[in-house]
């Protein structure tokens, strides 16, 4: 299984997945990432790619998270989604997602992501 982290900057997308590269070769997961939408979407439409969650940012520079979020669960209708955003406050996220708000700590995303990768 993996994860798929969606971040259209370079650093922030770097930093993300070495720490859920971490975080996978505890529980068994591989990070994929895609730095644009329809990069994701790529990845998302394969039937033989095995997805436990999608990690997005909302401000991606070709399509809205939300917009991405959805196209995911119209594929894939149980895959687990967080967003994140440095408007976290503002972003009214859709039911059974969820939300890290930029900054995070590397403790915040681990948290978050093992909390969400335990519920299934």
């Amino acid at each position: 299984m993996h994860l798929l982290v969606v971040e259209d900057d370079d650093i922030v997308r770097m930093l993300m997945v070495d720490v859920l590269d971490e975080l996978g070769s505890e529980l068994g997961f591989e990070t994929l990432e895609a730095s644009c939408a329809h990069a994701a979407l790529a990845i998302l439409e394969n039937p033989d790619q095995s997805l436990a969650l999608l990690m997005t940012d909302v401000g991606l520079p070709d399509m809205r998270g939300e917009e991405l979020a959805a196209r995911a669960r119209a594929l894939r209708p149980t895959l687990p989604v967080l967003f994140a955003s440095g408007y976290a406050e503002s972003l009214d996220v859709p039911e059974g997602m969820h939300m890290i708000g930029k900054p995070f700590s590397i403790d915040q995303l681990r948290d978050k992501v093992s909390g969400m990768l335990g519920q299934r």
